[in-house]
């Protein structure tokens, strides 16, 4: 798996830009070859991060390059200013086991 995180230091409305992006960086991912999952996190004062995952480094990056140019061109309004991005291969990766979850339930 490869994992592409982008952080942005200085959004107006990290809520905003989340609810604005679910629909369009949504749709480009669905549609991306590899892709796994996205998320956005608050980190609080203005600080907004992405996070993608795919199955490797070239779909992460066809889908990046997508990404970006959804941001430049329908986000520009919450001046989110360049992203920091920091991209590699996942290490390690735990998740819980659904079906305990769902005997727990």
């Amino acid at each position: 798996m490869y994992m592409v995180i982008r952080k942005y230091n200085k959004v107006r409305s990290v809520a905003d830009a989340a609810r604005r992006a679910k629909s369009g960086i949504g749709h480009i991912l669905k549609e991306s070859h590899g892709f796994r999952s996205y998320y956005i996190l608050d980190g609080g004062e203005g600080v907004g991060l992405a996070v993608m995952m795919f199955d490797d480094r070239e779909s992460a990056t066809a889908a990046n390059d997508r990404v970006l140019a959804f941001v430049q061109a329908s986000l520009h309004d919450l001046d989110l200013g360049d992203p920091e991005i920091i991209a590699g291969e996942v290490l390690v990766n735990i998740e819980t086991d659904a079906s305990s979850l769902v005997k727990l339930i």
